[in-house]
């Protein structure tokens, strides 16, 4: 796990917007947009959308469109990934 993934995951052990967490990491949406695509492919968040209870399977023709109006929460298997670290 990258210091970015790390730092992504560690936002995520709450439901958490694509722009609350572009805001509080500071990365330019296309490198956020980037290590999320990486996370979800590796099961270590899951994606919201269009609130934030409603889990969807991930779209990346969808998250290209809509991806700064989705929700992220971090799986077990990424919050475990990341504690072990």
């Amino acid at each position: 796990m990258t210091d970015q993934e790390f730092n992504i995951i560690d936002e995520l052990y709450f439901v958490t917007s694509f722009e609350a967490l572009q805001q509080e990491l500071g990365l330019p949406e296309p490198e956020l947009r980037e290590a999320l695509r990486g996370l979800i492919s590796m099961n270590y968040i899951k994606c919201l959308f269009p609130d934030q209870d409603t889990e969807v399977p991930f779209d990346p023709d969808h998250f290209t469109r809509e991806g700064h109006r989705y929700f992220f929460l971090a799986t077990k298997e990424g919050l475990l990934t990341h504690n072990s670290r």
